[in-house]
């Protein structure tokens, strides 16, 4: 597959998937007409349907289209082999009815189920395009077409974005008239304002203020007992009479020696 046709079904599926709910693995359902050409031609049929869709799938077919099959005999036993590995649709039809009709009734008004219709017949793919939400896959000549959406589909498409959005806008309005009755609307304190930060001189820093002693420390120093000790001798020395009389006597003697040594000279 080419790479601009596999951007263009890998979009047109996240179209499916984002607006109508589609899931993998996708259910596909093929009819007889698609099984017959599969066979005729030599095609991975279910190969192929996993790289249109861009995901995986799970084909699957009723029992009025294996009907069918049975009904065209023995040339076509490849194509009810094929039919046999895919998984069996329950149609709740108590007699076989043609395949397109099988298949229109299965997928109803609305496709509900979310199947993705691989069919050859024309009279049934214009069907299907009166109805929303319905991929159809064809083969055309050897190569598998995923069709673009219908008109019916893009209508219902715009019609649940529309539905998306009252229903977001609904419930904001909701979310804030239950939040502006449960709450009421606080007043603004207005009070004095700060010094502008950039005004503010910056405190100093442990290293940049100057290192000073705590009073506990000086006081309990020892240089501090030192110097009250040399204050208090200080002090006690002018007012101590009796070292006043010794201090006189050893100027007496002094004095007397002197005289002495100036008598003995010639």
């Amino acid at each position: 597959m080419r790479q601009k046709r596999a951007k263009a079904y890998r979009k047109l599926m996240s179209l499916y998937c984002m607006s109508f709910g589609f899931r993998q693995p996708y259910q596909v359902l093929v009819d007889s007409e698609m099984c017959k050409t599969a066979i005729s031609q030599k095609y991975e049929l279910v190969k192929q349907l996993g790289v249109v869709l861009q995901g995986e799938v799970k084909p699957m077919i009723t029992q009025c289209c294996i009907h069918e099959l049975y009904l065209q005999g023995k040339s076509e036993q490849p194509a009810v082999d094929l039919a046999k590995t895919f998984e069996r649709r329950k149609c709740n039809h108590r007699e076989a009815i043609p395949g397109d009709e099988c298949l229109s009734d299965v997928v109803g008004a609305t496709n509900k189920h979310r199947y993705v219709i691989a069919t050859q017949s024309t009279d049934l793919r214009d069907k299907l395009r009166e109805i929303p939400a319905v991929p159809v896959v064809h083969l055309n000549r050897s190569v598998m077409i995923l069709e673009p959406p219908s008109n019916a589909t893009l209508k219902a498409k715009e019609s649940t974005e529309e539905k998306s959005m009252h229903a977001s806008t609904s419930e904001n309005a909701l979310v804030a008239s239950t939040s502006q009755s449960s709450e009421p609307p606080r007043k603004k304190h207005k009070g004095p304002k700060g010094p502008n930060p950039l005004s503010v001189k910056k405190k100093k820093t442990g290293s940049d203020a100057p290192k000073r002693k705590p009073i506990a420390e000086a006081a309990s120093s020892p240089n501090r007992k030192r110097e009250d000790d040399e204050q208090e001798k200080v002090q006690v020395e002018p007012s101590d009479p009796a070292h006043k009389r010794k201090r006189k006597r050893k100027r007496r003697a002094e004095g007397a020696a002197s005289d002495g040594e100036d008598e003995v000279e010639p």
